[in-house]
């Protein structure tokens, strides 16, 4: 039976679809953006009862949110809408870099329900962490929103274990966003523990490692115009690190035809069995993946299926690091 819903955070709880829809790729990064085709799948996603969606003002940028605000338009109190703020770019896209101070928070606040033509944000992130403003500080002006009824929940992405605790402090963090997979797993060490200890759920970004464990991707594909996996911005895409980590996901493949489902549905499954505080929001722009994604809340996995999983893909076997660039990524 389906899980429907799962409840994120125990202090600022927010209850949500058991998985959720990332967004980001409607309007950028993965290819050509097409409208038409990201409306029909926020609606396709609602009626499968895939009712959390995930944006932020950077995607576009200005646009994804946007086309998710046409999208739930009629349909507001169906959805659990998450935004993000803090990393900014300008009107052609030039990143201008990361800003938490607590006058940007505002102002990008603002400026998120504008676009999505709501009254409130049900789960507010801080999209990255800016080094030269105190935690305190963002969280302090994302709190106020939250007292100004702009915003109902607070979340941080990418996040030190040692700053969500700061974090934590100022004002209860309901979901912690980052990068979580079979082809990543490094929060399993500190991360992961410190948010069960605190009460925060983990929505886990790229829970298909960039659509690599879709079993779907080849050389050729990422090739293509306007696919930002094509760039040094992610090595594990790139030549014989992309052979080596293809040559995983076969292993996968394996696990999931015994199964007798797609090794994305398998990848999904595994991260939803990673605990019931944990939503994993794979992102596409075609009906028909959505759907495939959605079955993968049907799948049950065995605790020998799962530890099959996770020994197919040993987290020292991926080669490259997750982004060439990881300056971005708070180390607390």
């Amino acid at each position: 039976m389906t899980e429907l819903t799962r409840t994120l955070g125990t202090a600022s709880p927010l209850t949500v679809s058991s998985m959720g829809l990332g967004c980001m790729g409607m309007s950028e990064f993965y290819g050509a953006p097409d409208e038409a085709a990201g409306l029909a799948t926020i609606h396709r996603a609602l009626d499968l009862g895939i009712t959390f969606l995930d944006t932020a003002d950077m995607y576009g940028p200005f646009t994804n949110e946007k086309l998710v605000g046409r999208a739930i338009a009629g349909r507001r109190d169906e959805v659990q809408l998450a935004t993000k703020f803090g990393n900014v770019r300008g009107p052609n896209g030039e990143r201008l870099g990361i800003d938490g101070s607590p006058d940007y928070v505002r102002s990008a606040c603002d400026a998120s329900l504008q676009r999505l033509g709501v009254d409130h944000i049900d789960l507010y992130y801080q999209h990255r962490v800016d080094p030269k403003v105190p935690i305190e500080e963002t969280v302090g002006a994302m709190a106020d929103l939250v007292t100004a009824g702009k915003v109902r929940h607070l979340g941080l992405s990418e996040a030190s274990a040692a700053t969500i605790r700061r974090a934590h402090a100022v004002h209860p963090i309901t979901a912690l966003e980052t990068e979580y997979s079979l082809f990543t797993r490094d929060l399993e060490d500190e991360i992961l523990p410190t948010i069960r200890e605190l009460g925060i759920g983990l929505v886990p970004y790229s829970p298909l490692g960039r659509g690599i464990l879709t079993g779907r991707l080849t050389a050729e594909s990422v090739a293509q115009e306007r696919d930002s996996r094509n760039t040094r911005y992610f090595p594990r895409f790139q030549g014989d690190a992309l052979e080596a980590n293809l040559r995983l996901v076969d292993r996968v493949k394996e696990v999931a035809d015994a199964k007798g489902v797609t090794p994305g549905q398998i990848a999904l499954a595994w991260v939803l069995a990673q605990g019931d505080d944990v939503v994993p929001i794979p992102g596409t722009k075609r009906v028909a993946y959505l759907e495939e994604n959605a079955a993968a809340r049907d799948i049950a996995l065995t605790a020998d299926e799962v530890a099959a999983l996770t020994d197919a893909v040993p987290r020292e076997a991926v080669v490259g690091p997750r982004y060439g660039d990881m300056s971005s990524i708070d180390n607390g």
